[in-house]
């Protein structure tokens, strides 16, 4: 699997600063900005739609893990960060515990040149299933890189 190319450096951190859910949300969002990822027009529309999809139930699925993930209208790619939290923060996770690593996921409405729906379900599955490694998250919360995290995605991308 490729999705691990999916995650840019320059829209992924290693050490976060926010202190909490809200904060980290604006901090990933301003990233994917800054990285050129996303086009600043759609800054707050992204960052409504994120903290939005906290309000009807939280991504924090436990093991220190959060996956924020939402539809945006106005890209035509899927756009991927990785961060991490060294300090924690409380996302109302299902077990309780604070999370430390963050997989965020923006992705087109619809079907686009550079977009395949049908492979949502199966990169959010690699995820998933990347979130439960309790190697990765050991690891990833070890790196002091944009560089490492990178590495450390594509050695897991078989998982």
């Amino acid at each position: 699997m490729t999705f691990w190319k999916e995650f840019k450096s320059k829209s992924c951190s290693s050490r976060l600063k926010a202190a909490d859910k809200e904060q980290a949300l604006e901090e990933i969002v301003d990233l994917i900005v800054k990285a050129g990822e996303l086009d600043s027009s759609l800054r707050d529309e992204a960052l409504g739609a994120l903290l939005s999809r906290e309000q009807m139930a939280s991504t924090g699925v436990g093991m220190n893990v959060a996956i924020p993930h939402v539809k945006l209208r106005g890209i035509d790619k899927v756009i991927c960060s990785l961060c991490v939290s060294r300090a924690g923060l409380d996302w109302n996770a299902i077990d309780g515990d604070p999370v430390n690593i963050l997989f965020v996921v923006l992705r087109p409405e619809r079907a686009t040149d550079s977009h395949d729906p049908e492979e949502h379900i199966e990169r959010m599955s690699w995820i998933a299933r990347l979130s439960r490694e309790a190697d990765f998250r050991r690891f990833v919360q070890r790196t002091n890189t944009k560089a490492e995290m990178l590495g450390l995605l594509k050695e897991m991308s078989a998982v």
